[in-house]
């Protein structure tokens, strides 16, 4: 029995005192950082199915095809899939530094050190633990990440109305607490309302025990979820999942973008002399989205890409050129007076005066010059009909390409806000390819320019049609009158 319990003794030591030369980790769980990983999965996920045939197919022949994006964005297509490309490579880097973070924590020396295998597929395409799943692994992945997710997502909500319950108990426990100090005035009280004072302490008493019951059955619900959910997932389980979903899809955007050498598409930064202003029908559709590479490198650019690496070589991709709305960081301010524009023009008997003012106060200085050119000479007068219906015409043509675009901006960033940061976004989402971030500055000026023309127009012949009805309603009572 002595040696038993001394054998027990060391054994315990051991545990709780390992060898210095082999550090323990502890295979601790998520915990709290599951709501976390609760809004990285559904955006891994999202990324994903937008990779998939079907949207693939819809990118080549419809957002790249959108006659906004041909005339005043580019119409080359493989420089408007490079930047869709671009978008998506950035937008999983930004995920994987979230799981390289929560890789740190895992028990798994390979998922430990995530972040330089990741680099290093990323550039080279190399995959040393397998990472790489199939197609049908890798859904399976994705339906395993939902269940994970919505439980969590539920865990979450049961874990707010314990608070709300936890909050109510509290309130209820200490209006009780004062109603008994001053039990003993309401005795003598008592014995005349005939035991009004013991049924309102009864009926508090009631509502306390019903509160803790209630209490009671919510932390076993939430216990229950907690088991269910990403919470009691270990880091190594949770962290394998995200780190084989990263790679897996940025394989699978290699792939679909046809990306050679392991490095991202380099295409050249001008925009196409032939995106003009005004509408046309001739769009682009030949062009074969997975049969050959996109663009060949040279010895030269080879070298440059390994240099720099994938990620910062995809980051130049994306950088706006010097003629575009997004190098000025007026896309945003461009997108809300086009929509203001749009408003004014399908309703522009309701604008008034101080409404056209505050227009007018939202234009940049290239707008206003450009305008008061083209309004130099035009007369006061706006009463032909004739006139004012070609302009309605024009205006909706212009609005009919540009204004999705202007929309399409407006989304694009509130999908991103902080507010909206942790909803998933519906397939196929808004590229920024598809809104005003790489339009062409002087293009967008010109087709802004042409839509306060024509505002400016049919605001005043709507005033003066107005002011004629009002004349002619005001002699025909006049008639009457004198009559």
């Amino acid at each position: 029995m002595g040696l038993e319990t001394w054998l027990i003794k060391v054994k315990k030591s051991i545990a709780h005192h390992p060898p210095s030369g082999k550090p323990s980790i502890k295979k601790s769980k998520v915990g709290v950082l599951a709501f976390e990983v609760a809004g990285i999965a559904p955006k891994l996920s999202h990324l994903w199915q937008t990779l998939s045939d079907k949207n693939m197919a819809r990118l080549r022949t419809e957002s790249i095809c959108l006659e906004g994006v041909r005339k005043i964005v580019s119409t080359n297509d493989a420089f408007l899939l490079s930047l869709a490309c671009g978008e998506m490579v950035e937008n999983l880097r930004v995920l994987a530094k979230s799981v390289s973070r929560l890789s740190l924590r895992c028990r798994d020396p390979g998922l430990r050190g995530f972040e330089a295998v990741f680099d290093g597929f990323a550039n080279t395409g190399r995959d040393p633990h397998g990472w790489v799943l199939s197609w049908k692994e890798m859904e399976k992945e994705i339906k395993k990440m939902q269940r994970y997710v919505a439980a969590t997502a539920t865990l979450h909500r049961e874990m707010d109305e314990l608070t709300v319950i936890e909050n109510g108990l509290k309130k209820a426990s200490s209006l009780s607490l004062q109603s008994s100090c001053h039990e003993n005035p309401k005795k003598a009280h008592h014995d005349h309302d005939g035991g009004s004072f013991g049924n309102s302490n009864s009926v508090k008493h009631q509502k306390i025990l019903d509160l803790q019951q209630k209490l009671h059955w919510q932390k076993q619900e939430i216990k229950y979820l907690k088991e269910k959910s990403l919470w009691n997932r270990s880091y190594d389980t949770v962290t394998s999942i995200l780190v084989r979903s990263v790679f897996t899809i940025l394989s699978r955007i290699k792939l679909v973008f046809n990306i050679t050498h392991g490095f991202p598409i380099s295409l050249p930064r001008s925009l196409s002399a032939s995106a003009t202003v005004y509408p046309t029908d001739q769009i682009s559709s030949s062009f074969n989205f997975v049969s050959g590479p996109l663009i060949k490198s040279s010895k030269h650019q080879e070298n440059n890409h390994l240099s720099h690496g994938f990620f910062e070589t995809n980051s130049k991709i994306l950088k706006p050129s010097s003629a575009t709305l997004g190098y000025s960081a007026l896309s945003l301010h461009y997108a809300n007076l086009i929509i203001v524009t749009e408003r004014m023009i399908r309703s522009p008997q309701l604008v008034g005066v101080d409404a056209r003012d505050d227009l007018y106060s939202m234009l940049p200085n290239s707008v206003r010059s450009s305008l008061r050119r083209r309004l130099k000479g035009i007369g006061f007068s706006a009463s032909d009909s004739a006139l004012a219906a070609e302009w309605r015409e024009a205006l909706g043509k212009i609005l009919g390409w540009l204004s999705p675009l202007a929309h399409n901006m407006m989304k694009w960033q509130s999908e991103r806000s902080f507010e909206h940061q942790n909803l998933v976004q519906k397939n196929g989402g808004i590229l920024l390819m598809q809104t005003l971030f790489f339009a062409d500055q002087q293009k967008t000026e010109a087709a802004i320019t042409e839509l306060l023309v024509g505002l400016n127009y049919i605001w005043r012949f709507e005033r003066e049609m107005n002011a004629k009805a009002l004349l002619n309603c005001s002699n025909f009572k006049n008639q009457q009158l004198i009559s």
